[in-house]
């Protein structure tokens, strides 16, 4: 039974690993140069520091899945595991938040700032931020799934209902 727990805690984690890195790089790839009325536009993640937040989380979100899996299950190190599987579940659910509000300032603008929306000339650059923000929210649903689970595999050992 642990092997099997350890199994899909491994594969849970690659799962998050994998979606973090890509929403990552997905939004680190987000540039786009158009004209506008003749004035030369550039749109760049780096721009934004709520986008560069969620670049920086959703990357060290990426490694530090990665090296809990090299973590003996029942070392001393392994108890601190879940709690810093919540830290990192907080860090991304703000930079997801975050990056999300910017997005939909970039789509809709704001009327009462009188801020005008970008993705009508900026395109493919709303596409790649919207496709790392739903990368983003995936790795955040299997960081909650990786969460359920520990707290599961935790618990299990003390209830009596088996």
């Amino acid at each position: 039974m642990a092997k099997l727990h350890r199994i899909i805690s491994i594969v849970l984690r690659l799962a998050a690993a994998g979606a973090a890195a890509a929403a990552a790089i997905i939004m680190v790839t987000s540039h786009e140069t158009t004209s506008f009325f003749g004035i030369e536009m550039d749109a760049k993640y780096s721009y934004t520091p709520s986008l560069i937040f969620f670049v920086v989380a959703f990357a060290v979100a990426s490694a530090y899945s990665l090296l809990v899996i090299l973590v003996r299950p029942g070392s001393t190190v392994a108890r601190l595991v879940l709690l810093t599987d919540v830290m990192v579940g907080m860090l991304l659910t703000g930079a997801v938040a975050a990056a999300g509000a910017i997005a939909d300032v970039g789509r809709n603008g704001n009327e009462h700032a009188g801020w005008l929306p970008i993705c009508g000339q900026v395109r493919a650059y709303c596409g790649h931020v919207a496709g790392a923000l739903i990368s983003g929210f995936v790795s955040l649903v299997v960081y909650f799934l990786i969460i359920m689970y520990s707290l599961h595999a935790i618990a299990e050992p003390m209830c009596s209902c088996h």
